[in-house]
């Protein structure tokens, strides 16, 4: 049996593109691409459900494992890439999040929301009034 598991490595490492697919600098940064989609999907929410504290753990952690991606030996651009696009992910809901609670966006959205609900409020005085002028 050990003889067969040699032979099927042996023949997976002869293969410059099978020894990457199955290496750890393939499968580590495709395993850890869930973070930045996530953080992509995330821009998307509301900036009242942004975590101010994780947002920047992951800002420090992204750019801490760029830099560690052309540390290794041979340079990771795969697991570059996924942290690059995490890191400006962050970025932005960062500048999402400081534009909300320190910037005054919390405001502007809540003087949104009564200019809404006065227009709201407007067209139905409005179809009240036309009623009333029919009847």
């Amino acid at each position: 049996m050990a003889a067969f598991v040699k032979a099927i490595n042996a023949k997976i490492r002869s293969n410059k593109y099978t020894d990457y697919v199955c290496s750890t600098h393939f499968w580590g940064p495709v395993s850890n691409f869930g973070i930045p989609v996530a953080a992509v999907m995330d821009t998307q929410k509301s900036p009242d459900l942004i975590s101010g504290n994780m947002t920047f753990a992951l800002c420090i952690y992204s750019a801490t494992f760029m830099r560690y991606s052309m540390a290794v030996t041979p340079a990771n651009y795969l697991l570059l890439g996924c942290h690059f696009i995490n890191e400006c992910a962050q970025l932005t809901q960062g500048y999402r999040y400081l534009q909300y609670h320190n910037w005054g966006g919390k405001e502007k959205a809540a003087l949104a929301g009564a200019v809404d609900a006065s227009k709201e409020k407007a067209k139905e005085i409005e179809a009240k009034i036309e009623s009333a002028i029919r009847k």
